[in-house]
């Protein structure tokens, strides 16, 4: 498939061709973006043994584990956006509950340097923010070399490259070219450390929006396998200009993840038992969707000129 080709397809079509059991799987989006949709419909799909990578593993990596998806874990700072302990992750790694999780903890920087290698098909990247601390105790894949340079010895992390990287944006063309505004974390790295690119997007739009802002295309078609319109696909996160953060949902989820029935039932009910990410939606009601939508902040226009013929 050639970048000029149309993408386009269905969620549930994209895990199917591009996410296999024991593949390594990055979902990324900072805080921003989370694309929960596709991660439901990992779920959906009863994936297994995958390698979840996650800068700052959240609600949707608690949920994935509480459905049986993952058995490992690449991963910096655990949080549920501030709202809260993740308990189903921390059931596997105190009482290894139902099982052990193998877990990479790595610092914020050190995972965006893993990626950064894998994108830049370097076997392994340089850091010194691990001078001091106790990661490297804990993560023997987290080294120290000495600089050829005679600058002393400094940390390196070793490239990630995940067979598959999962993205959410706001808006795409047919062909993937993705573009985001607002908080971005790793999601460009991500996708060129990565074999295969999905990207779900809250709009599919023609090519000439695109082209109208292009600084604003973070993952062009060339990187992009398959793209999705899947509205409200970051819910319970938020896409910055299309909806806000549900905040209540992050509080009512740290009672919901402390009960080990509870989270398993909220799974089965809410994701493996519903048809698709629409049908999710429904659950949640027209009236707290409605609560999450923002009004219009437009960035000032830019000109970008043209040759005067």
């Amino acid at each position: 498939m050639t970048a000029r080709s149309s993408k386009v397809t269905t969620l549930h079509d994209a895990i199917a061709t591009h996410v296999a059991d024991g593949m390594t799987v990055a979902l990324e989006g900072f805080g921003h973006l989370i694309p929960f949709a596709a991660g439901h419909e990992i779920i959906r799909q009863g994936r297994r043994d995958l390698t979840i990578c996650r800068m700052t593993p959240d609600i949707l990596t608690d949920q994935m584990l509480a459905a049986g998806c993952v058995s490992r874990l690449v991963a910096s700072f655990f949080a549920s956006g501030s709202a809260g302990s993740l308990y189903e992750i921390r059931r596997r790694l105190e009482d290894h509950d139902p099982e052990p999780l193998e877990v990479e903890e790595y610092s914020h920087y050190g995972m965006y340097c893993r990626y950064q290698a894998g994108a830049s098909k370097l076997p392994f990247f340089p850091l010194r923010s691990y001078v001091g601390g106790d990661l490297p105790q804990v993560n023997d894949r987290i080294r120290s070399v000495t600089s050829p340079y005679g600058d002393g010895d400094v940390y390196v992390v070793p490239a990630l490259n995940p067979d598959v990287t999962v993205i959410h944006a706001q808006r795409a063309d047919e062909y993937g070219n993705a573009q985001v505004w607002g908080i971005t974390g790793a999601q460009q790295e991500a996708a060129y450390a990565a074999s295969r690119v999905i990207v779900t997007v809250e709009e599919i739009v023609p090519t000439e929006v695109v082209r109208s802002d292009p600084n604003r295309t973070l993952i062009p078609a060339h990187a992009v396998d398959a793209v999705v319109e899947v509205p409200h696909g970051a819910h319970p996160s938020y896409a910055q200009g299309y909806y806000d953060r549900d905040s209540a949902f992050y509080r009512e989820w740290t009672p919901i993840s402390r009960d080990r029935d509870a989270i398993r039932r909220w799974v089965r009910e809410e994701i493996i038992e519903q048809p698709d990410h629409a049908a999710y939606l429904e659950r949640l009601g027209r009236e707290r969707l409605e609560g999450l939508q923002v009004g219009p902040r437009p960035s000032e226009p830019v000109d970008y000129g043209r040759k005067r013929l």
